[in-house]
């Protein structure tokens, strides 16, 4: 059963209902119907991203993570991290709130810069351990390049897979570029010689993601939580 009730996102956001039907379709199709996790949303905010936040694709991803979050999560509101070449905000985005939420945080942030991704997976540990939760956490880490420092993201990604996160990279851009060989790199690190469990999955969205269909982006979101899942209940890494 979702976390929320088909009828409370009627209720709160009543955009988002074919949102929380797609996402439902995916939860069960990859067994996860009735799990709880919590979810967080990492957005890059780099010079490059500026024609994503122009045209909606980030505000459509945030509104498709948060139609996920309803079945994870009962407290309707997603973590969002904002990062360039520092970690730009700290907030969160909710079904109550969710219609043009994006470009009023973009509007309260400075310079867009580079793509720090240490300091923006530091920020969700943090919030993470801040908030005292012992479920399991699926993280949406959106890019649209690789890292300016590649030897911190892949320290700080190793490390983590000692917490319960799992991180679900997410690629906007021309699907020919190199800018991310370096995200699927992430995504192979050996186990367990660079990490405890596999800690990582990627999928690339293409140049303009707000095509990608619902139900296909669902199953990329989710393919690989259930096997990394439990790996890590089974190393008593998520409990229960």
């Amino acid at each position: 059963m979702a976390a929320i009730s088909l009828s409370k996102v009627e209720e709160a956001a009543p955009a988002l209902v074919s949102l929380y039907k797609s996402a439902g379709v995916s939860l069960r199709k990859h067994g996860l119907d009735g799990v709880r996790a919590a979810v967080y949303l990492v957005v890059d905010y780099s010079g490059s991203m500026k024609p994503y936040y122009k045209d909606g694709s980030v505000q459509a991803l945030a509104d498709r993570v948060l139609g996920l979050s309803a079945h994870f999560d009962d407290d309707g509101t997603v973590p969002v991290v904002f990062f360039s070449t520092d970690v730009d905000a700290v907030t969160d985005i909710a079904l109550a709130d969710h219609r043009g939420r994006i470009e009023r945080i973009v509007a309260g942030l400075g310079h867009m810069g580079k793509t720090s991704y240490h300091l923006a997976m530091d920020a969700v540990i943090d919030h993470y351990l801040d908030s005292g939760s012992t479920a399991p956490a699926l993280v949406v880490f959106q890019t649209d390049g690789g890292p300016v420092n590649k030897l911190a993201a892949e320290r700080y990604l190793c490390k983590a897979a000692r917490l319960p996160l799992f991180w679900q990279f997410i690629g906007f851009g021309d699907p020919g570029s190199r800018q991310f060989e370096y995200l699927r790199k992430l995504d192979e690190l050996s186990v367990p010689d660079k990490r405890v469990v596999d800690n990582a999955g990627f999928f690339h969205a293409g140049s303009e993601p707000r095509k990608v269909s619902d139900s296909e982006l669902y199953d990329r979101l989710v393919g690989e939580f259930p096997k990394w899942l439990g790996e890590a209940r089974a190393r008593g890494i998520v409990r229960g």
